[in-house]
C-alpha cells in the first residue's frame, strides 16, 4: 500500500521529470552560431562583445551558443551584410554605415555625424521616434532582423598637430572612412585617405596621416595612437556610430518567442555596458593623457556648431541617394528638433 507521503514523493519526481525533459531537450538543440564582429581580437570592445556572448549563453540555458569572432575572421567587415543576406554568415554584430554601398540610407541610420551629442539620444530615436522599425524593415530585405543598435561613445581625432578650429583641418591628411563622414570632412577641406584599422597606426607613425577619424579617445589609447598623435580633440563630437547586433532572417524566425526576447532584452544591456565601460576607458585615458604631456584640445561650443552646420548640408545631400535615406534622414531630424539640438 503507497502510503500519502511516497505518493507525494512519487507523483513530485514524475512532475520534475515532465519539466526537466522538454528543458534537456531545448538545451541539446542549440541555436548555434557564428557572429563576427567589427573588432580586432584583443581590443576592448571585443572583449566587452564576448562578454555579452557568454551572456546570452547564460540566460538561454545553453539554448543560444554563439562563437564570438573577430573582425575579418569569415568575411570582409564591409561584407557582413550582404554575407548574412546569403547564409555565409549567421549574424554580426557591426555597423550599418559599412554596407552603405547596398543601401545608401544606412549611412544615416548607422552615423548622423555632428547630429547626435549622446548615445542615450539616439537611443531614444530608436525606441521612441521610430528608428528600430525603419531599421528592421530596411533589413529585412537583406534577409536579416535588425535585434538592436550598440553605441561606444563619441569618437575623437587623434592628430601630430594641434587642431583647434574646423578651419584648422584644411589640408590636414586624414583618415576617414569612406561615406558620409568622408563627405562632411572634404567639405572641410580635409585630405581625405581610405584606409583599414590595421593600417592606420603605422600611417600616423610614417606621417602619410596627420589624424584620424578612429574611435573613442580611450580606444584610440588603447592601440597606442596617442603615442604618435599627442593632440586628440576630446570630448569628441563629429561621430558617434551605431552598429547593431542582427541575426539571418530564417535563424532568428526559428528561435522561440522567449529566446527571442531574451535577444532583444539582452542587446540592450550589451549597448550599456559598451557605452559605460567604454566610458571609464576614456576617463582613464585622459587621465594618462595629462600625466603624459599629451594635450586634450577642448572644441568651443562655437566650433561645434561649424562642424555641425558643415555636416546638415551633407545629410540634406546624402538624404538624395534614396527613397530610403530620405526616410531616416527626414525622421532623425524631425527627432532632433524635438530635442531641440537643431
Amino acid at each position: 500500500m503507497t502510503t500519502r507521503r511516497e505518493f507525494h514523493k512519487t507523483a513530485g519526481l514524475a512532475a520534475m521529470a515532465a519539466v526537466g525533459a522538454p528543458a534537456i531537450g531545448r538545451a541539446q538543440a542549440a541555436h548555434k552560431w557564428k557572429m563576427q564582429s567589427m573588432w580586432q581580437a584583443g581590443s576592448v570592445n571585443q572583449k566587452i562583445f564576448e562578454d555579452w556572448v557568454k551572456k546570452i549563453r547564460e540566460a538561454s540555458g545553453g539554448r543560444i551558443d554563439i562563437e564570438p569572432l573577430a573582425v575579418g575572421s569569415i568575411i570582409a567587415y564591409t561584407e557582413t551584410l550582404g554575407a548574412m543576406r546569403d547564409g555565409v554568415l549567421d549574424s554580426h554584430q557591426s555597423g550599418a554605415p559599412y554596407a552603405s554601398g547596398l543601401e545608401p540610407g544606412l549611412a544615416l541610420l548607422g552615423d548622423l555625424n555632428g547630429g547626435f551629442e549622446t548615445p542615450y539620444q539616439m537611443q531614444m530615436w530608436f525606441e521612441y521616434g521610430g528608428g528600430i522599425e525603419i531599421a528592421r524593415d530596411i533589413y529585412k530585405r537583406f534577409n536579416s532582423y535588425y535585434v538592436g543598435p550598440v553605441w561606444w561613445g563619441v569618437e575623437s581625432v587623434p592628430s601630430r598637430k594641434p587642431l583647434r578650429t574646423l578651419a584648422d583641418f584644411k589640408g590636414v591628411k586624414m583618415r576617414v572612412p569612406e561615406g558620409l563622414g568622408a563627405e562632411i570632412w572634404r567639405r572641410a577641406g580635409v585630405g581625405v585617405v581610405t584606409l583599414p584599422g590595421s593600417e592606420v597606426y603605422t600611417a600616423l607613425e610614417r606621417g602619410v596621416i596627420e589624424a584620424t577619424d578612429w574611435g573613442t579617445l580611450g580606444m584610440n589609447n588603447d592601440l597606442g595612437y596617442h603615442k604618435i598623435a599627442k593632440y586628440p580633440i576630446y570630448p569628441g563630437f563629429h561621430s558617434m556610430p551605431c552598429a547593431e547586433v542582427a541575426v539571418n532572417l530564417t535563424k532568428w524566425n526559428a528561435l522561440s518567442p522567449d529566446l527571442k526576447a531574451i535577444l532583444e532584452i539582452s542587446v540592450r544591456d550589451f549597448a550599456r555596458d559598451m557605452v559605460q565601460r567604454i566610458a571609464m576607458e576614456d576617463i582613464n585615458a585622459a587621465a594618462q593623457a595629462k600625466a603624459s604631456g599629451i594635450e586634450l584640445i577642448n572644441w568651443p561650443a562655437e566650433e561645434r556648431m561649424k562642424f555641425r552646420q558643415l555636416a546638415e548640408q551633407s545629410w540634406a545631400d546624402w538624404a538624395k541617394k534614396s527613397p530610403t535615406a530620405k526616410k531616416v534622414y527626414d525622421s532623425q531630424v524631425a527627432f532632433l528638433k524635438k530635442l531641440q539640438l537643431l
